[in-house]
């Protein structure tokens, strides 16, 4: 009988594993450019903005998935306005506008019309 040796099983055997991990991508990233959603506040991480990093409000989005939104640092580098985190709460409706970036996370700052605001007309979810 003929045996595979060792070597030749652990090839494939990774490529089987990162063949499945693949699969596990929950949630479609946004195309580049111009990008609108709206959904529900699932988290908001402003620790980023001690080292002069984006903070990240993760948007659960009507559409399906949850969508990173990269707030910067330095707001005086931006075109948009600033965008109010105190008025930002888990579980909020909310507005977002912003650029789609390669990473799959949509950044406000490019644009005057980039925004990341509670939805007009809808309370928070709870």
């Amino acid at each position: 009988m003929f045996r595979t040796p060792l070597p030749c099983r652990l090839p494939f055997a990774l490529a089987a594993t990162l063949l499945v991990a693949s699969c596990a991508i929950t949630a479609p990233a946004p195309a580049a450019g111009p990008t609108r959603i709206q959904g529900t506040i699932a988290s908001i991480d402003l620790q980023p903005w001690t080292y002069d990093g984006h903070a990240v409000v993760e948007v659960d989005a009507d559409g399906g998935g949850r969508v990173p939104v990269a707030l910067p640092a330095r707001w005086n580098l931006c075109r948009a306005a600033a965008v109010e985190v105190e008025a930002l709460a888990v579980g909020m409706r909310v507005d977002v506008v912003g650029e789609a970036s390669g990473e799959g996370e949509v950044v406000v700052c490019t644009d005057p019309a980039h925004r990341l605001t509670p939805a007009a007309g809808v309370g928070s979810k709870r």
